[in-house]
């Protein structure tokens, strides 16, 4: 039986999640000050760019957000 779109997708994007959740738990191992040295500002950095991502890839998701027309 061939895989429909649907299962496709929940097939991908579980994967897809399940190794950015992996990645993020990875990143916070980087926060152990007995390894590693790190400014206020890089933690700034760092999750100004994880929050960049995340909104851009939210918005591709939400149907009304995908086109704004203007109106008078």
């Amino acid at each position: 039986m061939e895989e429909t779109r649907q299962q496709r997708f929940k097939r991908i994007a579980e994967t897809r999640t399940n190794k950015i959740l992996d990645m993020l738990k990875l990143l916070g191992n980087c926060s152990n000050t007995g390894n590693y040295e790190y400014t206020e500002d890089d933690v700034k950095k760092i999750f100004s760019a994880i929050e960049n991502e995340l909104k851009i890839t939210k918005s591709k998701f939400i149907k009304s957000a995908k086109k704004n027309k203007f109106e008078l």
